[in-house]
């Protein structure tokens, strides 16, 4: 897919920032009057949900700013790799809220306390939910767009807020229609278990960028294919690829005809560079000439 503009992406980056920290903040509002009202496990398992999330989304907020900053004498890559960094923070951030709910689960099945059902507290779980959900689309766009390993860990976050707005409202239907209090417990376990699954989903992602993990083996046969297409080009090997933040960096050698000048060789790497710049607007290229007879 062809990746917005240096520009564009900056104004997509922030906007999904700003937007996703003031979801999260009327989130939290909403969901700390509902669980005022009610009481519920389940509702002060998403009102922590959207607790961690709108801290995470703070986190993203400076950490994609402090990403988006050119490379520099000491950064000579870029700073793309705080994004990484910020991912890893919020995965071992979430798994230790989800420990603590579990625990909070357990006291209120030892120590049994009957929430109160309250309309208003239906209102606005409905209300959470469209709001996430409108986030949600908007985090879709702009990752399609940039790549951005944080907003796509901060969208993981809402869609884990969704499902959680979800859940309270069938256990409020459940239990008040069936009488069955402790599906509210049930709930609040099942959202527990899918904040740490979330949680790994995001470490795992962080990490393998921290650790220059190859991009996905699609993309490294696209680029391959590119090498191929140039008639000139007799072999494609040694090739290395990785990510930082919105940047991907690739590496290749290409067998080429040794007779060939250093001025046609060179015009052949620089033709295949601007072809995968072409499909990667975001690609750093380094293709290395090794000459064949």
């Amino acid at each position: 897919m062809m990746q917005a503009s240096t520009l564009s992406q900056r104004f997509l980056l922030q906007s999904a920032t700003i937007s996703a920290v003031l979801v999260a903040g009327i989130l939290v509002l909403g969901k700390a009057f509902a669980y005022s009202l009610t009481d519920s496990l389940s509702i002060k398992a998403s009102l922590i949900d959207s607790v961690l999330d709108g801290g995470v989304s703070i986190v993203n907020f400076f950490a994609i700013r402090q990403a988006l900053e050119p490379a520099d004498d000491d950064h000579r890559f870029g700073h793309g790799k705080v994004e990484a960094l910020a991912g890893l923070f919020q995965s071992l951030f979430i798994a230790g809220s989800s420990l603590w709910l579990l625990k909070e689960v357990i006291f209120r099945i030892l120590s049994p306390e009957k929430f109160t059902f309250h309309p208003a507290a239906i209102i606005v779980m409905v209300v959470a939910s469209l709001l996430t959900l409108i986030l949600i689309m908007w985090q879709r766009y702009v990752v399609a767009q940039t790549n951005s390993v944080a907003v796509a860990a901060d969208s993981l976050h809402y869609k884990t807020d969704l499902l959680t707005n979800i859940g309270v409202l069938l256990s409020f239907f459940l239990a008040n229609t069936l009488n069955a209090h402790y599906i509210d417990w049930i709930v609040a376990v099942l959202i527990a278990a899918y904040i740490f699954k979330t949680s790994y989903e995001i470490g795992k992602t962080s990490f393998d960028m921290l650790m220059d993990r190859e991009l996905p083996d699609a993309i490294v046969e696209q680029i391959t294919a590119i090498a191929w297409k140039n008639s000139n080009v007799k072999g494609v090997h040694d090739l290395r690829t990785r990510s930082s933040g919105q940047r991907i960096f690739i590496q290749m050698h290409l067998d080429i005809d040794g007779m060939l000048t250093l001025q046609d060789a060179h015009a052949i790497a620089e033709e295949i560079e601007q072809n995968v710049i072409a499909i990667f607007p975001n690609a750093d290229v380094i293709i290395h000439q090794d000459p064949i007879h």
